[in-house]
């Protein structure tokens, strides 16, 4: 039998007991059976609720990336300009997706520690604001630097271009108003702070995004990636593919804990803010300068220390598993994951306990208790 460790990682998450249980429910067949498509728009709705939208939501049978490509997949055509917002691994990589389907892309590109200046990209768009839609980064998970969308995306749409965001590792764990916000294609998975099994993506499309496929000069170029073909869906009672109803169910029990859980924004705040403050406090360095996300926080490995095997003591030791990064930050930072499930204040203490005592096995000496002054400033707040 596998021993599964502690899951204080960036996503996946740890997933309620009733998640797991709705997830082995009997199942009927999805295609064939009328309610399972009044269940899935009922679920859509909830997700909906929880983006504050009256756009269409859709639930797609693939991790949080088949999202980000199906959404760059169905605007993009051949020569279309499109402004990809990078201050991060993550905040690049769009254009990767976005040159798949042949579009051209233009960079903003912002310091990698901190939060997209606003000033900054005012001053550009009014130079060169001829995109058909710009890509942004809620929270790039790699280095905890959050974006602050409230005002990005309006300044976006403005300028008449469509917004798509990445909220993969922010949905659920940080306030997010698409409509208010003028967010026209929102993106989440199902493995992060919604806190349900990986495999799952889950999409709010404006009026404007079905507009914009609608009167595309060209076919999109994917089946599984088209999201006009989900338009009608409910109408004609045809899924493009037989949806993962298992993962679905779970998904509506694990929508439906968040939606009951009033104060969810501000246990991932606190939270956020009391591990911050404990690692700074421990002589411990923070990546980023500002812009901190509240469901990830990433700190620099103290020279001399080899971030992997720390990070195997902790597992062979404390059985907790948190993550390193990747790209230019490979082997430079930890990732301590306090979303969604994970950011309860118990797993979090044993957490920050394990972390320290990995760091002194290698040779780091804390200034501080670190869990200990986690648990003083969480009540303090």
């Amino acid at each position: 039998m596998l021993k599964v460790p502690y899951v204080m990682t960036p996503g996946p998450t740890e997933v309620r007991e009733n998640v797991r249980l709705a997830r082995s429910v009997r199942c009927t067949n999805p295609d064939l059976d009328a309610k399972f498509y009044d269940f899935y728009r009922e679920t859509c709705k909830k997700i909906g609720e929880l983006l504050k939208t009256k756009n269409e939501v859709r639930i797609l049978g693939g991790e949080g990336m088949l999202g980000l490509e199906a959404a760059c997949a169905s605007l993009t055509e051949k020569g279309d300009r499109v402004l990809v917002i990078d201050n991060g691994i993550f905040g690049e990589g769009f254009a990767d997706l976005v040159k798949l389907y042949d579009g051209e892309v233009v960079f903003f590109k912002g310091d990698r520690r901190e939060e997209i200046n606003l000033e900054d990209l005012r001053n550009f768009l009014d130079k060169d604001s001829n995109f058909k839609y710009a890509t942004v980064v809620h929270c790039d998970t790699p280095s905890g630097v959050l974006n602050d969308l409230s005002k990005i995306c309006p300044m976006l749409k403005e300028k008449g271009i469509l917004t798509l965001v990445d909220s993969v590792s922010a949905m659920g764990g940080e306030n997010l108003e698409v409509d208010n916000w003028k967010i026209d294609i929102v993106v989440g998975g199902s493995q992060k702070c919604i806190s349900a099994p990986p495999g799952l993506s889950l999409l709010s499309i404006s009026k404007d995004v079905f507009a914009a496929m609608e009167n595309r000069r060209s076919p999109i170029k994917s089946f599984y990636c088209n999201l006009l073909i989900w338009k009608n869906y409910y109408e004609e009672k045809w899924f493009p593919y037989t949806p993962p109803i298992s993962d679905i169910i779970a998904l509506r029990t694990a929508v439906d804990n968040i939606l009951a859980d009033d104060g969810v924004l501000k246990r991932h705040e606190r939270i956020g803010r009391s591990v911050r403050k404990a690692i700074i406090e421990a002589g411990l360095h923070l990546y980023t300068r500002n812009g901190y996300s509240n469901t990830v926080s990433v700190i620099e490995v103290p020279e001399g220390i080899d971030e992997k095997k720390l990070r195997k003591y902790m597992v062979d030791n404390f059985n907790v598993m948190i993550a390193g990064s990747f790209g230019y930050l490979e082997g430079k930072v930890l990732r301590i994951g306090h979303m969604g499930e994970n950011a309860r204040e118990n797993i979090v203490v044993y957490t920050l306990y394990s972390l320290q005592k990995a760091l002194e096995h290698f040779g780091f000496k804390c200034r501080c208790d670190i869990s200990q002054l986690f648990l003083e400033e969480i009540h303090s707040l």
